[in-house]
This record gives C-alpha cells, sequence and structure tokens, in this order.
C-alpha cells in the first residue's frame, strides 16, 4: 500500500508512481493546482494573471487574509460570472488530466481542501475508487477516509469542523486513518513558509478515542516534523506530491 496527498496538477508524476506501484495506490487530496506559492503557477494565474497571483500569495503568506479577500472581491466585480465560467472550465481540464493518470491505477482516492469533490468523483476511471466517510478492507487492514480541508477561505472541498467530526464517528474503530488534514498537533500542523497552522481538533479527538495505528494525511507542505506518535497512533504527513514526486509506503 502506497499513498500520496497534494498532487496539485503533477499528472505525469502520478501517473509514472502508479506504473511503479501497481499495489493499492491511496490518494489523498488537493489533486488540482490552483496555485503553486514557489512558481505562481496555477489555474489561479491562468484565469486572473501572474501579478493578481502574487499579490495574493504575498497578502496570505503575511496571514492578512482579510486583505486578500477584498483583493479577489475587488478583482472580480462586474466580472463575477465570466471569471466563474472560466474558472470552472480550467478545473473540468484539470481533472480530466490528472485523473487520466489513474486510468491503470488500483487506487483509492479523496479529496481536499482545493477539490471539487463532484468533479473529482465524476472524472476518476473505472479502476480508481472515490472514497469519503467510508472503511475499505485494504489488504486485511480496515481503512478508513475522511476527505475535505479545515475553513479557511471558502475553497470548495472545505468541511467545518462538526462535519469531519461527522465522518469520523461514522468509520468506528479502523487500523488505519487517511485524511487531507494533520490532528491539531502544532508540529505537524504548521507550515514552516506560509507560516500558520491548519490542524483539526476533530481528528485528534478520533485518534486518542478511536487509537488506529497509523493515521495519515497531507495539506501542510512544509511541516516542522513529518512524523509524530500520539498514544498508540504513528501520524505521517505523506508529504507534498507535486514537489517530491515520491509515493510513501505504509508502515
Amino acid at each position: 500500500m502506497w499513498l500520496v496527498s497534494d498532487v496539485h496538477g503533477a499528472a505525469g508524476a502520478l501517473g509514472e508512481v502508479a506504473a511503479a506501484h501497481p499495489g493499492p495506490l491511496l490518494v489523498l487530496g488537493d489533486l488540482i493546482n490552483l496555485v503553486d506559492y514557489r512558481t505562481y503557477d496555477g489555474i489561479i494565474t491562468d484565469v486572473s494573471g501572474r501579478d493578481f497571483t502574487a499579490e495574493m500569495v504575498r497578502l496570505r503568506t503575511a496571514g492578512d487574509f482579510a486583505a486578500a479577500g477584498r483583493l479577489w472581491r475587488e478583482f472580480s466585480r462586474g466580472r463575477e460570472k465570466e471569471l466563474r465560467t472560466r474558472y470552472e472550465e480550467h478545473m473540468e481540464s484539470a481533472y480530466v488530466e490528472v485523473c487520466a493518470a489513474l486510468a491503470d491505477a488500483d487506487a483509492y482516492v479523496t479529496y481536499g481542501n482545493v477539490d471539487r469533490p463532484d468533479l473529482l468523483e465524476r472524472h476518476l476511471p473505472p479502476a480508481a475508487r472515490y472514497v469519503d466517510g467510508e472503511v475499505v478492507d485494504i489488504d486485511g487492514l480496515q481503512v478508513g477516509f475522511a476527505g475535505g480541508g479545515m475553513v479557511s477561505i471558502g475553497t470548495p472541498g472545505e468541511v467545518s469542523e462538526d462535519a469531519m467530526a461527522d465522518k469520523l464517528d461514522s468509520l468506528g474503530a479502523v487500523d488505519v486513518l487517511c485524511t487531507h488534514v494533520p490532528p491539531a498537533i502544532p508540529a505537524l500542523s504548521t507550515d514552516v513558509i506560509a507560516g500558520r497552522m491548519k490542524g483539526s481538533s476533530a481528528i485528534l479527538d478520533y485518534i486518542d478515542r478511536a487509537s488506529p495505528a497509523f493515521h495519515y494525511f497531507g495539506d501542510i507542505h512544509q511541516p516542522r516534523a513529518s512524523r509524530w506518535r500520539r498514544g498508540a497512533t504513528t501520524c505521517v504527513n505523506v508529504g507534498y506530491f507535486r514537489a517530491t514526486g515520491r509515493a510513501i509506503r505504509h508502515g
């Protein structure tokens, strides 16, 4: 069993990993690339331009989310419908490309905060299974999936803590928990570059209560720590796949 997260449009590398590891491949969200904070590449730049994207990234990196929201509203004013249509078209094309990389993979895919769950599920090939709020037997292990990201700026795949708690409650006890976001453990949920913390208290509560042997996740591209022990649970950030191009093997 191999795992990746935060593909962010790296379809070629995903296809190579799927070919190299034909066994179960678990993809833990953020399949499309809205914006790469390192290069500004992504759908936002393609639609709204590099200058806009650079300023948006600057504000968000500085933690000024209110100003980033104002920038977005001012840029969009009077052409909301046009921009919405263009973003929809770019996102659809992005899912066609990245999901095609899983055409021959025995894959289980959940969604992250930048994902559109409906588009992701629609474009997954028959060999890949969309999973969210359910338990799957993989290689004799009970693997629970709870997709979605933390509520932040209104991206399509965000879920509330209450909604996340409900998903986790529906899983019951599992051997392996797979989510997009980390638990609310500072070392795992703090991005040392972006300078912000994004961790779920609902996930941490579930770990403390259900004690899965492993918890795998992504979301934090540059964490303070990528591996942590919480009671009986080994928590592992499987990495920023767009940057590494590598899958992590279970265990």
